[in-house]
């Protein structure tokens, strides 16, 4: 479910750096901004807060396996 708005949420900020960069006053560098600071960086901190006990759990699991 998170990896469906994730992916929504991508497709909008696409769609918003296309419209920066093709805009009359937009640039490239402003939709590459636009792209990153909407995009990129939330969207990484966001799943990796959220994968944070996935992460634990697998880490437990691979201690009760060792020997």
């Amino acid at each position: 479910m998170l990896y469906i708005v994730a992916i929504g949420w991508m497709f909008v900020v696409v769609l918003m750096s296309v419209v920066e960069a093709t805009a009359p006053n937009g640039t490239v560098l402003g939709a590459f901004f636009t792209f990153l600071l909407y995009g990129v960086v939330p969207l990484s901190l966001v799943l990796y807060l959220l994968g944070t006990p996935l992460r634990a759990k697998q880490r437990q699991a691979e201690e009760e396996q060792k020997p």
